[in-house]
């Protein structure tokens, strides 16, 4: 280790020179039955894995959406395979364990991506924007709870997905920050927390940036679970969220192994320091919960609900292999949302700010599109009416700028004095009022309440006006 800082040794200056082989036999000891139970259960993820994998590519019937889940499916092979070579080259324990990390950013990532794929395919036109466009104004979740958010807002989907693809920049920029450290001795990956190493930098600012992540997920995933009942996403989710919880608190619980004290959990070996016994215990755990966890995903990610009845497979597997690995996808919604939040005061961002406007019906059976805030109250200098028509107009039924009460027709009815039976004067029959005022009284509410009349003529009748006292 370098003198210039005060970590310690993670390795012992003894290095077993002894071969698993010898003229015995096969030579046991604690690390190599550990060696061997990691490697079996190492192998046996890959299978299981293999078999989801190659079932969706031979049922590649959903480029959009399978290509996230194999992504995922590599998760606990990727984890298995690194920790099974941590654990035999125990001495470069680091190195593999900041690459094993880093992965964790593409399966959050494609999983985001895969949410979006699932609640897009129950909208109009596979847009989420379509989908979104139906949600109201909610709550954040804890702890931001007392902050409202407005889904339709253009920046919505823009936010969310950086907050999750930025953990794909981060975190494997702070894993090739861990290897350049480790290589310079500044890391101090086993020593005590101090702010004076690289460890407790890099430890802080990967919680910020999963902690964000994790934070968008909720916010998407509580807003649209209305659109992924059906589509397993909570057991999806913690397929990939408890390898993550796992990793993370069984390597906390095991550092107390490299306490160096005489009550130490284990003691250190000729060629074992204290921090190796505790970085082979978390990679051995890691190769045995992986056996479990790609079972799990075998269901919460089964190519079943892609098997279309009389579509023939997909023989030539090498193009959704190829869709898996290549991240391009990402890297085109990563500046998307940069270029927004960029661009944002240069006047494209207003272009495209309105949200999708679903097509309504109105209650005369037109179909038009749902107006905006402008024209609504008509200040917007929009073409809307030019281009839809009056509804109003076009009906009859009122006039613009008339209330529902004042929508009244006082046309003629039939009474006792002519061919009716309700006691009404009909058309034609001059009614006696108590005075001449109450007369003219009647008469000018008739006026008021009918603005037909008012513009037709008092009197469209033959038989001269109406006169209705109240």
């Amino acid at each position: 280790m370098a003198s210039s800082t005060n970590c310690p040794s993670d390795n012992s200056a003894a290095v077993d020179q002894s071969t698993f082989w010898d003229s015995n036999g096969i030579h046991w000891d604690p690390h190599r039955i550990g060696w061997v139970v990691a490697g079996a259960c190492a192998a046996a993820t890959v299978a299981i894995s293999l078999v989801n994998v190659l079932q969706h590519c031979l049922h590649y019937t959903n480029r959009p959406q399978q290509r996230q889940i194999l992504r995922i499916i590599y998760m606990p092979p990727v984890y298995a395979v690194i920790s099974f070579f941590s654990y035999r080259y125990f001495r470069d324990y680091t190195y593999y364990d900041l690459i094993e990390t880093a992965y964790e950013s593409v399966t959050l990532s494609a999983f985001l991506m895969l949410l979006i794929e699932f609640v897009a395919s129950t909208a109009s036109g596979n847009d989420v924007k379509n989908a979104i466009a139906r949600k109201d104004k909610k709550a954040l979740p804890i702890p931001l709870c007392f902050w409202r958010y407005r889904p339709t807002k253009a920046y919505f989907m823009y936010t969310v997905k950086w907050s999750v693809l930025q953990y794909v920049i981060v975190r494997p920029a702070l894993s090739i920050v861990g290897i350049i450290a480790q290589r310079k001795g500044v890391l101090c990956e086993s020593g005590s927390w101090s702010f004076k190493t690289a460890k407790a930098y890099i430890t802080l600012f990967d919680a910020i940036s999963i902690s964000i992540a994790l934070y968008g997920l909720f916010v998407f995933y509580g807003l649209t679970k209305d659109e992924l009942v059906g589509k397993k996403p909570l057991a999806k989710f913690l397929s990939i969220k408890l390898i993550v919880m796992f990793t993370f608190y069984q390597s906390f619980v095991v550092s107390c192994i490299e306490i160096k004290d005489a009550n130490a959990t284990c003691v250190a070996t000729a060629y074992w320091t204290e921090a190796n016994i505790a970085d082979g215990l978390n990679a051995l755990a890691i190769c045995i919960e992986m056996v479990l966890f790609s079972a799990l995903m075998l269901w919460a990610y089964s190519y079943h609900d892609y098997i279309i009845p009389g579509e023939k497979k997909t023989w030539f597997i090498l193009r959704p292999i190829w869709d898996s690995i290549n991240l391009w996808d990402f890297v085109v919604e990563i500046f998307g949302s940069i270029r927004f939040f960029l661009c944002g005061s240069c006047g494209s961002r207003n272009k495209s700010a309105s949200p999708p406007r679903l097509p309504v019906t109105d209650r005369y059976g037109h179909t038009r599109t749902k107006k905006n805030y402008e024209e609504a109250f008509g200040f917007g200098g929009g073409d809307y009416d030019t281009k839809y028509g009056n509804a109003d107009e076009e009906s009859g039924m009122r006039l613009r700028g008339t209330s529902s009460q004042e929508n009244i027709h006082l046309g003629p009815y039939s009474s006792p004095y002519g061919a009716g039976d309700k006691g009404i004067p009909s058309a034609g029959t001059q009614v006696r009022s108590a005075s001449p005022a109450a007369s003219s009284r009647s008469t000018r509410t008739a006026d008021s309440l009918d603005p037909l009349r008012t513009a037709h003529g008092r009197d469209r009748s033959s038989g001269g006006s109406v006169g209705m006292a109240f």
